[in-house]
């Protein structure tokens, strides 16, 4: 187990009825105008948005709003809201909805905190933010972890990067959780949510590091919870204590529970924010389900113990101790199934991804040639280009790729 850092300073106010609470805590911490920052028409429908202006209302809090953030959410639309906390004198951001909401909200903090510094700069890694606006959320989407998370991404409209970093300025404040508002989560975005909160523990489960096994048993039992938890809400939306499970895990996936011992680089999320940020329709969860089995299927043979560990904890597999890969190998199909039994896609043309974009979403992966991603085997640009070929057409591109 390698040194490490565990931080987790947002306060978690977790169950029915919390969002009610909302006012009241703006005004514990004393702040005197809020952003509010929200989505689409649900949060109007719900009478979700009116519920949280009234409490702000209530404790005599003045607010102004902002909506309409879309999936994989844009640089514009952080860049308005900057403009308008600037304008209006906020001193708090208080997110309402799903991860693109909370991470816009993390990117208007981060701009509105730092005036003179174009936003942009932070994602391309050319500067760090000094200081941010606090923010608050009000999660109605179990997916992205965002609410506990110090990571943010966005989508540059103008050339299709989708680039993300970590800072500290990112940890919520608080982050009201109420798994009812989940309830009116459709099936697919309740699967993608299924497979981010997967892939969260995944990415960090599939690293370098040995020696891990305390924060490998707590990924592996955070996992086997979020499968069945993800298969009850499939079949019962308001299944309060599915709905629970997925949301508590969502926030357990991406605070550094996970990964805490271990060196890790998240591949195939790197690899996805190519996919969402060329083809916006893209939700997250459903490129992350259509790349992760090829990417398995590629490194699985450099590291077949720690995927045979995966399919035997995790899917309840037997181990075949005289060929460990077909155990490994069961584990990645189990993974492609139950992402299968959710709706979600398994190779990136169901997406419509056009094969001729392949390269170029290499290219742009390795930063136009400039990086190479760590992990069990590093991928650059040729690399990436065999994994995307193989999520096109996974069927015909056989059981497993041996690299090297």
């Amino acid at each position: 187990m390698q040194n490490f850092e565990f931080f987790t300073p947002t306060r978690m106010i977790f169950g029915k009825d919390t969002h009610l609470q909302a006012g009241k805590l703006v005004k514990e911490y004393g702040f005197k105008k809020v952003l509010v920052h929200f989505g689409g028409a649900s949060a109007r429908k719900t009478g979700l948005l009116d519920a949280v202006l009234d409490s702000l209302k209530e404790e005599g809090i003045e607010y102004v709003t902002l909506g309409g953030v879309q999936a994989n959410p844009i640089l514009s639309m952080a860049r308005q809201g900057i403009e308008l906390c600037l304008k209006e004198n906020v001193d708090f951001v208080l997110a309402v909805g799903g991860g693109s909401v909370i991470d816009s909200s993390k990117c208007i903090a981060d701009g509105a905190g730092n005036p003179d510094v174009d936003v942009w700069t932070y994602f391309k890694h050319e500067a760090v933010p000094q200081k941010a606006l606090p923010v608050g959320t009000i999660l109605t989407l179990a997916a992205s972890g965002s609410e506990m998370s110090a990571s943010c991404v966005i989508t540059n409209e103008e050339n299709g990067f989708k680039r993300g970093f970590n800072s500290v300025t990112h940890r919520p404040l608080f982050s009201i959780c109420n798994p009812e508002l989940t309830y009116s989560v459709n099936k697919y975005q309740t699967g993608c949510g299924t497979v981010d909160i997967m892939m969260h523990t995944l990415e960090r489960y599939f690293s370098q590091t040995k020696d891990t096994d305390l924060t490998d048993r707590i990924a592996e039992a955070l996992l086997k919870s979020t499968i069945e938890a993800g298969k009850a809400a499939d079949q019962d939306p308001e299944d309060y204590e599915a709905r629970a499970t997925l949301m508590w895990a969502g926030s357990l996936s991406h605070n550094g529970l996970t990964s805490a011992g271990r060196d890790f680089l998240m591949q195939v999320h790197q690899m996805e924010h190519e996919l969402s940020g060329m083809y916006p329709r893209i939700a997250h969860g459903a490129g992350l389900s259509a790349l992760w089995p090829s990417w398995a299927r590629f490194v699985c043979v450099h590291d077949v113990n720690r995927f045979a560990r995966y399919a035997v904890n995790v899917w309840n597999i037997d181990m075949d101790f005289e060929h460990p890969m077909k155990t490994a190998l069961a584990g990645i199909q189990a993974t492609e199934d139950f992402y299968k039994s959710l709706g979600m896609p398994v190779s990136i043309r169901e997406l419509g991804v056009e094969p001729e974009k392949i390269e170029e979403m290499a290219d742009k992966c390795t930063n136009m040639g400039t990086r190479r991603l760590p992990g069990i085997v590093e991928l650059g640009k040729e690399e990436m280009i065999q994994i995307y070929r193989m999520a096109m057409d996974p069927e015909t591109s056989g059981p497993v790729t041996i690299y090297g």
